[in-house]
């Protein structure tokens, strides 16, 4: 079996990485002399990309197997973890591995994250799983209820969340500085083109079935693996499924959202193959306790709030004395004013004009609140922490869970050409052809 980490040693890890400062160098406890049979032993799916940089992200402890189906990569990413077990199929990986291995660490295309989550739950291991939690709302669902289930914990890798700038953000609109607010508006820049499939010879280092996974049998099709993936349905979800997760986080956390009751996506007709040139989706959220209700919109592929950004980004260049754009954030419109924001700023603008407050706290017209939000001692040092301590990570699979089935169920709007009705607790749809998209069937071989 495992053996266990020492607590103190462990605790005296995850303060240096706090120390070292900031949510992407959570692996600074890499450095420390700590006994390697004192630490975790972790296994991971994928090795390289933001594989790579996840377990990077968890060197501090014992790399002890990596799984890749692409030969190359997989040389490639273990190159720092020379005595880690190699392995191309997850399944077989975590079978042997299963006495040897203490958590685990799943960072591939989409359409894989939950078969290996899933498999790493059951086996009761702590789960570690880049965003969007999984590719479709089912799938997000059966994660969040194993580890509820297996009291295990998880986080997932929407490593912008254990930010100070989206804590500040949440600290400001939960201390009502804008009042209530029940309007909010997300945007993301990135651009994933419709794309079709082109058959093509196949990598030699490239397991191809292995990569399909539970996706339907196809012959591999030019430049899907290691990145066009996104662009298809079978495998990804196009912009929104790759940033709905890092955006509508912070709209979420700080408005205390869970799931809509209504979905309506607008944008280009649905392909029935790759995901679309942009996409703007309306989702309506019920009051929460004293919090109204709130209509949130969804923007990505260069379209923005331009009416509202019209107004804002002219004050906020004047008094910046530069030009202030917002090619991504987020927007929240309460009775007193709009907090806006990205990844690294954010100001507070009263209904008058007046810039109130800003990432930079100059020229304040108020005091920054109360910290009521813990900060973060690493976004990856949260999660080995926890397995030691026994405490939550700040985005984990309870968190993440929603968060991921709200990003899906645009996804099954666009995709149906419908808007509907939703009851997350039965998990139904108003619509019949977008319930149609909630989950996919497995590839046989292949299971949730």
């Amino acid at each position: 079996m495992p053996t266990p980490l020492n607590r103190r040693s462990f605790l005296r890890q995850t303060t240096a990485a706090a120390a070292a400062g900031g949510y992407f160098v959570s692996h600074a406890a890499a450095q420390d002399s700590t006994s390697p049979n004192e630490r975790l032993n972790i296994a991971a799916v994928g090795t390289t990309g933001r594989a790579g940089a996840n377990i990077a992200g968890v060197s501090s402890q014992n790399i002890v197997a990596l799984a890749d189906v692409d030969s190359a990569l997989l040389e490639k990413g273990s190159a720092r973890y020379p005595s880690a077990r190699k392995y191309a199929d997850f399944r077989v990986m975590l079978e042997k591995e299963v006495d040897k291995i203490d958590a685990l660490v799943v960072a591939t295309p989409d359409h894989t994250h939950a078969p290996a989550a899933a498999m790493g739950l059951r086996l009761n291991k702590p789960v570690y799983c880049e965003k969007p939690l999984t590719h479709t709302l089912f799938e997000a669902r059966t994660l969040a209820d194993l580890a509820k289930e297996n009291k295990l914990i998880t986080q997932m890798g929407n490593q912008i969340h254990s930010s100070e700038n989206y804590r500040q953000v949440v600290e400001l609109v939960q201390s009502g500085v804008i009042g209530a607010v029940a309007e909010s508006h997300v945007w993301a820049a990135a651009v994933y083109k419709d794309a079709k499939f082109k058959n093509a010879p196949k990598p030699a280092n490239l397991n191809w079935d292995l990569w399909l996974g539970p996706a339907a049998e196809r012959p591999y099709s030019e430049g899907v693996h290691p990145f066009k993936w996104r662009s298809f349905w079978d495998y990804g979800a196009g912009t929104l499924g790759d940033f709905g997760c890092h955006y509508l986080d912070l709209a979420h956390w700080a408005l205390d959202l869970t799931a809509p009751t209504h979905v309506r996506a607008k944008g280009p007709k649905a392909d029935l193959v790759s995901a679309p040139d942009w996409l703007i989706v309306d989702y309506k959220y019920p009051a929460r306790g004293d919090k109204p209700a709130v209509d949130l919109t969804w923007y990505d592929s260069g379209k923005r709030p331009e009416k509202q950004l019209a107004k804002l980004e002219p004050i906020l260049s004047k008094r910046d004395g530069k030009p202030v754009g917002f090619r991504s954030g987020q927007m929240f419109v309460g009775e007193k004013g709009v907090i806006i924001s990205d990844y690294g700023r954010h100001y507070v603008v009263a209904n008058s004009g007046e810039v109130l407050l800003a990432h930079d706290n100059k020229k304040s017209q108020i005091e920054r609140p109360e910290k009521t939000v813990a900060r973060s001692i690493g976004h990856h040092a949260e999660w080995l922490s926890g397995i030691r301590t026994g405490k939550k990570a700040g985005s984990d699979f309870s968190y993440a869970g929603p968060l991921t089935e709200a990003v899906m169920l645009g996804v099954m709007s666009h995709r149906s050409g419908e808007a509907f009705d939703w009851n997350a607790k039965t998990l139904t749809a108003s619509s019949k052809k977008a319930q149609a998209f909630m989950h996919i069937e497995y590839r046989k071989g292949w299971t949730l």
